[in-house]
């Protein structure tokens, strides 16, 4: 249906949630979105960071339409297939063992059984991550936090509060809207629940007076190796190992949210293996499944393993067609050398926009990058809107900041139609 109609129906019936753009998209392939007049657009955008491999790509469109047409969904009190071997894949991923990952992906997609169990095997002192499938970032980040508070207590440690950062994001719920230390998305839901301490990041000294202060009372830290929401601000290696080390000094746990950092986007398979400091638990959604809703809660084992029947659980996470899709796409990005990709793309993108007169400063690692505008420059949501019409799918995460997230196919001749459409309109 067309657009007219579409903004009709949605002004009675849906709730307004969201302050939509002026189009309807009906159409894709690779980095291209189509309207429905059959207009083209380059996507920096993926669905927010969720369709890692474009629009269309045919190894995710084969296993969800092979996956649809034979079972969809029989509920978490039964075996399925796949689920055991993205599991397996993700904790090669997390421990980057790429070596071992591309065997068992390569058997994934070749439907070795054999060989996915030789692959899957440990290695000797090979760390096991074990994985809850959740249905989205949000899920996952409860689940991480559940874990947190539910491993200290059964530890003997018995804290349950948890440290986050200021300007974090973590989720709409109300648990992860007390995560997240923004102002204006908490006052409206209050009261909230308790059990959060605000930290501002890369604030090492801070961090460290909380701990003093609060002591065994505290969980966990959780966060973001990269904040995404709040502009795409890169945390600090000395921040990220504080965390790690003040956290495990007072017998608590690193969360790392990597619902927007992970799966890789920054160059690694995961952010925190950029800072070379391993969370004990971490959270992942977006491009897990490549635009089929998923997500998972990922713990080393130890951590993992004081969950027991009961304690945590999802009618749909972990679906049939979910763990399909998520076994396409993670072989796919593994076998694909797509961690190398985004590094040299990535590295291409901030180097070119920083050529931009307009723009004061650019952020970030891999394909998740942001860019500060100059004052000049107006407001950065006009310049997401200018850049619409000239046909490419940009973000605004503030008045004077764009980010960037596009699928991580996106080529240096992508880069350079972006900053050249950049160019007209920033002036």
């Amino acid at each position: 249906m067309s657009l007219a109609t579409q903004k009709t129906l949605e002004s009675s019936y849906v709730m307004r949630t969201f302050g939509r753009s002026e189009v309807e998209f009906v159409g894709g392939r690779g980095m291209t979105l189509v309207d429905a007049e059959g207009r083209e657009y380059l996507d920096f955008l993926a669905g927010i960071g969720v369709c890692c491999l474009g629009h269309g790509h045919p190894a995710v469109t084969g296993a969800v339409r092979e996956q649809a047409e034979r079972l969809m969904h029989v509920s978490n009190y039964f075996y399925i297939e796949h689920r055991g071997e993205v599991a397996a894949l993700i904790s090669k991923l997390a421990n980057d063992d790429m070596a071992g990952a591309r065997l068992l992906a390569q058997a994934m997609v070749d439907g070795d059984e054999e060989g996915v169990l030789q692959a899957a095997a440990l290695a000797p002192g090979e760390q096991v991550w074990e994985t809850f499938f959740a249905n989205s970032g949000a899920e996952a980040n409860e689940g991480s936090m559940k874990l947190a508070r539910l491993f200290a207590k059964r530890a003997g440690n018995g804290g349950n509060t948890i440290v986050c950062l200021r300007g974090g994001f973590h989720g709409r719920t109300l648990e992860t809207i007390a995560a997240t230390m923004q102002d204006w998305l908490q006052e409206s839901f209050t009261p909230l629940p308790g059990g959060f301490a605000p930290c501002t990041p890369n604030d090492v000294d801070e961090l460290r007076s909380i701990f003093d202060a609060l002591g065994s009372e505290i969980c966990a830290v959780m966060l973001e190796p990269i904040q995404g929401e709040s502009g795409v601000h890169p945390l600090t290696a000395e921040f990220m190992e504080a965390a790690r080390d003040l956290a495990h000094e007072h017998g608590a746990l690193l969360i790392a949210d990597e619902v927007q950092t992970g799966v890789f986007r920054t160059g690694k398979p995961f952010a925190f293996q950029t800072y070379g400091v391993e969370p004990d638990i971490m959270s992942l959604a977006k491009g897990i499944a490549g635009g089929v809703p998923a997500g998972a809660c990922v713990a080393k084992k130890e951590i993992a393993d004081v969950f027991r029947p009961g304690d945590h659980g999802s009618t749909f996470g972990g679906s049939c067609l979910a763990v399909a899709a998520a076994a396409a796409v993670l072989a796919e990005l593994t076998l694909g050398a797509y961690d190398e990709r985004a590094s040299e793309v990535g590295a291409y993108a901030f180097a070119r926009l920083g050529e931009l007169d307009a723009v004061a400063e650019v952020r970030g690692r891999g394909l998740m990058l942001g860019c500060d505008l100059a004052e000049r420059a107006g407001d950065a949501h006009d310049v997401v809107a200018a850049m619409l019409t000239e046909g490419f799918v940009i973000n605004a995460t503030g008045p004077h900041t764009l980010r960037f997230l596009p699928p991580l196919i996106c080529s240096e001749a992508d880069i350079d139609r972006l900053v050249q459409a950049l160019a007209r309109v920033l002036g």
